[in-house]
């Protein structure tokens, strides 16, 4: 974990850059009160609590945000709200009933075989309003495409943007909905064009640090983006290997044969597989993935052992 430097943020905000296990924390000190912009990993849930309370001192957290609830987004929720019982969780609308009735099928968390322990939602993030932040009125943007109740939020004054996945320095996050088969490439440009009219000076991602160039991001995510429309089985392709590369952050060693057992029981895995790679048997399809993680320098086998790199 490091910390982003201050210089281009509004007073009051401190970005604790978490890696790509756990997404980037956004505390936020003012008047109002604290309030933090997702919340991590489970498994780094310790973590994060120590982070934000270390930020705090004895102020109370009041408000958690979350821009998606998707695992590396809302896994420190339960900490927090334990730690913090009267601070309001808000998160994107169309998922408050899921929340409610703890649905971790429509919540995405057994689709990609991934965790997150079961928290409180208390109010909705609502497209089109605002929420006060560090003393300033943030923006409340719908963001569908990585995830289809994602928001972003955005900060006119100073034009900072917390972009979530939405848009990073060198691209965005996996289109889930593609590997469900439903369509969504249009709506992740459509974002895209939401950012770019809002023109930020300053983003802040869900990933890596905080930059600055947000044209040179734009171009880069759209690039990215036309790949993917002219050839959609590269997309499945990256999506298959960041929810293995995800896995193996989490479990840091295991082996080939229980990654093996772990992609069989993810559906996710199935639904690549089946629609993009069905020529190839499943245990095969695996190992070239595994393969590939080998290369790009990502994990480190020995034997069955697999290490993450």
């Amino acid at each position: 974990m490091t910390a982003s430097p201050p210089a281009p943020l509004p007073p009051g905000i401190t970005v604790l850059e978490r890696g790509w296990l756990s997404a980037n924390n956004v505390v936020c000190i003012g008047p109002e009160g604290a309030a933090v912009v997702d919340t991590g990993y489970c498994t780094h849930s310790e973590q994060t609590l120590a982070l934000v309370q270390g930020l705090l001192g004895a102020q109370p957290l009041q408000r958690i945000f979350n821009t998606h609830l998707h695992s590396d987004h809302c896994g420190g929720n339960a900490a927090l709200q334990a730690a913090w019982p009267g601070a309001t969780t808000h998160i994107p609308p169309g998922q408050m009933a899921l929340v409610e009735q703890w649905d971790a099928s429509a919540l995405s968390y057994t689709p990609t075989g991934q965790d997150c322990p079961r928290f409180r939602a208390d109010a909705p993030l609502q497209p089109g309003t605002t929420v006060p932040l560090a003393g300033l009125a943030w923006e409340v943007h719908a963001a569908p495409g990585h995830d289809p109740h994602s928001v972003v939020l955005f900060e006119p004054a100073s034009a900072t943007l917390i972009s979530a996945d939405a848009l990073w320095e060198n691209g965005f996050g996996v289109v889930f909905p593609e590997i469900e088969g439903t369509a969504a490439f249009d709506e992740v440009a459509a974002t895209l064009d939401v950012i770019e009219r809002l023109a930020p000076r300053t983003v802040i991602p869900g990933h890596g640090p905080v930059f600055t160039d947000a044209p040179r991001a734009l171009a880069t995510a759209r690039k990215r983006l036309e790949g993917f429309v002219r050839s959609p089985g590269k997309h499945a392709l990256y999506a298959a290997k960041v929810l293995l590369k995800y896995k193996l952050l989490e479990l840091q060693h295991t082996t080939v044969p229980a990654l093996q057992q772990w992609a069989d029981g993810t559906p996710y895995f199935g639904l690549l597989h089946q629609a993009h790679f069905a020529d190839q048997p499943k245990a095969q399809w695996l190992h070239s993935l595994v393969a590939d993680l080998e290369r790009s320098g990502a994990a480190v086998r020995q034997g069955e052992a697999l290490h993450n790199a």
